[in-house]
């Protein structure tokens, strides 16, 4: 094609498309670091960036992400009853005062505590990663607290911990705990996308 046997009208409909493409390609570009940004504000920063490395790259993940939202938002997740919050707090403090003379089994007692928080909250029964990505939803700045939490309390079923390390994961579980039991009596605030 011989650019000086063009009319004018061909010229002004290249350039146009020439715009038009040039601006459907920055929008794209624009859209997709906007969907980033909010995951990774949604999700915290190390929950995006676990969730990146397990699915080998940001599009996989950003999908996996997206998908749990959609997941939660079908649940049946509600704030605790004044009863069931007076009687998971009553527990708790159970379980810390245990955690003197037996720190493993108190360590055990907060998880399964948790659990049972969960699924009087709506939460499925399910694996330790499904409640995790579940959690991570509504709770990403105490989600990397339940997870290294977890890991201590498998490291203490091989008994590869110490009371310290037994102590800490006291504290994380409880982190995600006072999260969980202290949310208000109003539903879950939808994300937009």
């Amino acid at each position: 094609m011989d650019i000086r046997t063009l009319t004018t009208s061909q010229i002004v409909l290249i350039v146009a498309l020439s715009i038009i493409l040039i601006g459907a390609v920055a929008l794209f570009f624009s859209q997709r670091r906007s969907r980033t940004a909010k995951l990774r504000t949604k999700f915290g920063d190390a929950e995006y960036a676990r969730t990146v490395e397990e699915g080998g790259n940001r599009r996989t993940a950003e999908a996996k992400l997206e998908e749990r939202t959609e997941r939660v938002e079908a649940f049946n997740v509600r704030p605790l009853s004044q009863g069931d919050r007076a009687r998971f707090l009553q527990s708790w403090q159970g379980v810390q005062s245990r955690f003197v003379d037996g720190p493993a089994g108190a360590v055990a007692e907060a998880d399964q505590l948790l659990g049972d928080v969960m699924v009087t909250r709506g939460y499925p029964v399910s694996t330790f990663e499904q409640r995790a990505a579940d959690i991570s939803v509504g709770h990403p700045l105490v989600m990397e607290n339940y997870r290294r939490a977890h890991e201590i309390a498998l490291r203490q079923m091989r008994g590869q911990t110490n009371t310290e390390e037994l102590r800490q994961a006291m504290v994380h579980y409880r982190s995600l705990f006072e999260e969980l039991i202290s949310e208000p009596a109003a539903p879950l605030a939808r994300a937009a996308y």
